[in-house]
């Protein structure tokens, strides 16, 4: 029966030879930690935006629209979707028409132009978006030039303190209040009354039609009646399923930089891991013959390395992890591709990007020390003792 090294003897090597193997740890940590990051800020994109969906809210667009910013739905056909025996009604029906624009307005940080999406909704918008709570001021009041803008849009852009002025579309507009979305898309947008806006705008339509639905399971339902009324030639999905759509340009772009840069980081780091366990073949030359001369095989010898090298690229791994929790408690903010406007999200740590970014360190790690490993295990005793 063949012989297997301890898993100690490949672990005390690694505390043996601490300062190369902290150097070699630290290029691996660089890479898990762009892999980690990348995937939690794709994470981050997705919850917030599936998170500002609602199970039993329906949002209604014009056929073929694939954002509220392109949709266009008549007063004539938003007021039949009031009619619709699938909304639920609460004194009235849960419905709310509502506008979709995109201002411009100052960062904060420098105080260059970024776009903000407004949009325009009835009260009973807000009755809709249950995860929605005021931190400061009030809601903005029917038929009023008021608003009241999201944390995000608080936290980024100049001039939206409460009690504050903005002015577009010809009017000015007071800042009555600040939201939070729970982090959520509605903490980087900001609401107003709707036919203040469209009048200010000079829209005649609306952009979409927001609804519940009296049972989620009604949805397919509802589906099929649009479907099948010739006066209506409106889409309807499940609130939550439109914002998972507008996040997918983005999170592919995520996606990518982030795994082509892991990929090209990557790289630097196997050639590193190859040179440490490189010079720690050629120093250990006669340790081997003697391990050999003990009875252990070359399979042993092999496997020993690997070890090292992967528990080489653990440590890394951790230390890459630790960095990128840290992350969590930042949040960034770019141009959504599907909308155009500024959207703020964080980065979004799980056990399943944990495991996936320990496992691409394992997988460098044997990418790096399989050279090295074949090497050592190829080392005969005679030639092994004789440069001993």
């Amino acid at each position: 029966m063949a012989l297997a090294i301890p898993l100690h003897y490949s672990l005390r090597n690694l505390w043996v030879r601490r300062v190369t193997t902290l150097l070699t740890a630290s290029g691996m940590a660089l890479v898990v930690f762009v892999f980690a990051t990348a995937l939690m800020l794709d994470a981050g994109l997705k919850r917030t935006l599936v998170a500002t969906g609602e199970p039993d809210n329906v949002i209604i667009t014009r056929k073929g629209s694939t954002t509220e910013v392109q949709s266009a739905v008549d007063r004539a056909q938003a007021a039949l979707v009031a009619t619709l025996p699938e909304v639920a009604v609460i004194g009235e029906p849960l419905v709310s028409r509502e506008v979709v624009m995109l201002i411009s307005l100052p960062k904060r940080a420098n105080g260059k132009i970024s776009n903000a999406l407004i949009r325009g909704m009835e009260q009973t918008g807000v009755t809709l978006r249950r995860n929605v709570r005021l931190t400061q001021g009030r809601m903005f009041r029917a038929g009023s030039n008021e608003i009241v803008v999201g944390r995000a849009i608080h936290a980024q852009f100049a001039g939206v303190e409460v009690g504050e002025m903005l002015t577009f579309g010809g009017r000015q507009w007071q800042v009555v209040g600040v939201m939070d979305g729970g982090r959520s898309g509605f903490d980087s947008e900001i609401w107003g009354d709707v036919d203040s806006l469209m009048q200010s705008f000079r829209r005649n339509s609306y952009a979409s039609v927001v609804m519940r639905l009296t049972d989620p399971q009604r949805f397919d339902g509802l589906v099929q009646r649009l479907a099948e009324d010739p006066r209506i030639t409106l889409a309807a999905r499940r609130e939550a399923d439109y914002y998972a759509e507008q996040s997918a340009g983005l999170s592919r772009f995520i996606q990518i930089l982030g795994l082509t840069l892991a990929g090209i980081f990557s790289i630097g780091a196997i050639i590193g891991a190859t040179i440490t366990m490189q010079a720690a073949v050629a120093s250990r030359t006669s340790e081997i013959g003697t391990l050999r001369a003990l009875g252990f095989q070359r399979q042993a010898i092999l496997l020993a390395f690997l070890a090292e090298s992967v528990g080489l690229a653990v440590v890394g791994g951790l230390i890459g992890l630790l960095l990128a929790s840290s992350m969590q408690w930042v949040e960034f903010s770019t141009t959504n591709f599907q909308s155009f406007s500024e959207l703020a999200f964080g980065f979004e740590l799980s056990w399943g990007i944990a495991l996936a970014a320990l496992l691409f360190a394992v997988l460098m790690g044997i990418a790096g020390g399989m050279l090295p490993a074949v090497r050592a295990a190829r080392i005969g005793i005679v030639e092994a003792l004789r440069c001993g």
